[in-house]
């Protein structure tokens, strides 16, 4: 299998907050019912964390676990550690309705930093970044673009589709042009 490669293979932008894809990062979208069980030892298997409750992300270093939806769940890891993930999971959940699949190749991820990062994402999306929680993940859209974001470490990620991951970048460096702020 080769190496996994960054859809912009590691863009970035500097401008008033930087902006630059991330990754390859191992992502897992896995899809069961809230208190199926083995579903608590299944994510702390493959990633580390509990349970999400709804709108929250949980992390374990660099392993993550997002909610969704009210039965999906986005799985976030090292790449070389996606096959231990999918088999943990697997045999976590052995004899339960669920769906894990490997969903790396199909995202994108982004990083927004700096003192106004914020600003970025108040120029795209609809959400209200001022009630974004410590901990939150939200599902909005930047522009016309589905995408999910959260703040961590004094900025944001954000995770798109692949195969707008141009566009997203687009988006993001212009909304982050210097003399561009919103304050």
């Amino acid at each position: 299998m080769p190496d996994p490669v960054s859809p912009l293979k590691g863009a970035r932008f500097d401008g008033f907050a930087t902006v630059r894809e991330v990754g390859p990062f191992g992502m897992i979208t896995l899809r069961a019912k809230p208190g199926t069980p083995g579903l608590d030892a299944a994510i702390g298997a493959a990633c580390g964390t509990g349970v999400p409750a709804p709108r929250r992300i949980e992390f374990a270093g660099d392993r993550a676990c997002g909610w969704m939806s009210p039965d999906e769940y986005l799985l976030l890891l090292p790449h070389a550690g996606l096959g231990a993930a999918l088999d943990e999971l697997g045999r976590a959940l052995a004899g339960q309705h669920h769906l894990a699949v490997d969903v790396s190749d199909a995202r994108a991820v982004f990083r927004i930093e700096g003192a106004r990062a914020d600003q970025v994402l108040r120029k795209l999306t609809p959400a209200d970044i001022d009630a974004l929680a410590p901990g939150e993940i939200r599902r909005s859209r930047l522009a016309q673009i589905a995408a999910a974001f959260w703040a961590r470490d004094s900025g944001f990620t954000v995770v798109t589709f692949r195969s707008v991951a141009g566009y997203a970048m687009d988006l993001l460096s212009h909304a982050a042009m210097t003399g561009s702020a919103l304050d």
